[in-house]
Formats: structure tokens, sequence, C-alpha cells
């Protein structure tokens, strides 16, 4: 088990972040349209993945917004912002903010996503939520990047996550 902090106090994560050189769990996660969707649904792009806990916090919020604007330079690149909160939520914030360079996914009919992405916040009142986690990959799926943010109330290191789409 791995572990991160939120304020200082520990906080455990189940599963592994998958790291760079690895191909990429399968993952199966619920649209802005309540529709199932998985890596293939993105095949021939470049995915950033944006793993957030809930758009409802300011750091989520933030790191969901400084990504939209990041987006709007990458070619053949989506960023997908993966929480647990309802797709109804999500698609609300990114239409109350202006945000069209982002799709957000949701966990909530697929936990699975959790644990095998890395990001399962156990043992502590957030379980149930994803911890803040950025993976990057290339068009194949490939890991070029991946950060599990130790403090979750920090932001994600941006510049790491899109200097590996600049290479």
């Amino acid at each position: 088990m791995q572990q991160i902090t939120r304020a200082g106090e520990p906080m455990d994560v189940a599963g592994v972040i998958p790291a760079a050189e690895q191909t990429a769990p399968a993952m199966v996660l619920t649209n802005s349209d309540l529709q199932d969707v998985t890596l293939d649904t993105y095949a021939g792009k470049r995915k950033v993945l944006n793993i957030i806990p809930s758009v409802d916090t300011p750091t989520c919020a933030m790191s969901t917004r400084r990504f939209n604007e990041l987006a709007s330079n990458l070619t053949d690149t989506v960023v997908l912002v993966v929480s647990a909160d309802l797709p109804f939520a999500a698609k609300r914030f990114c239409g109350a903010e202006g945000l069209d360079n982002v799709k957000t996914l949701s966990t909530f009919r697929h936990p699975e996503f959790l644990e095998a992405w890395g990001v399962a916040l156990r043992n502590s009142p957030m379980e149930g939520l994803c911890a803040r986690a950025v993976v990057v990959l290339d068009a194949d799926n490939r890991v070029l990047h991946s950060e599990l943010v130790s403090e979750i109330k920090n932001e994600p290191d941006y510049e790491a996550a899109l200097a590996v789409l600049k290479a």
C-alpha cells in the first residue's frame, strides 16, 4: 500500500500507479453523456489523465482549469479528468467554467479503476475517492509519465507531465 498525506496526515492508497514504459491498465469509465468509455475510445490520441478526488474542491478545480488551458496548445492529445464525481456534476462544473478542452470521466459505475490505476484512497474519510495523480500516455497507451501527488492538497507538476509530450 502506498501512502500520501492530506494536510500532513497519512492516507493509504491501494494499488500501484502505472510507471513509465508500462502499458496502461485497461479502464472503463463513464463520460458526461452517461456512456461507458475505454482507452480505445480515444485511439490514436495521446492521453493526459488528470485524476482528482472531486471538481468540488479548490485544488481539483484549479488543476482542471489549468489542464484545460494547457490542452489548447496540444495536438493529437485529449485531457481526461477522472474523478468519482457524478457525470452531471462534472459536466455542470465544466459548463459553468467554460472548459471545453477537457473531457470528464467518472468512476461511479466502475470503482475497479481506482485500484487498477493505483489511486484508491483507503482507511480514511475520503475512501472511495481518487488520490490526486497524473498519468500521460502515448497514442499506443504506453505510459510516458506518472505522478501520484504526495500531498493531496497540492497541484500536480504540470510542466513535468507535459514535457514528455513535447519531447
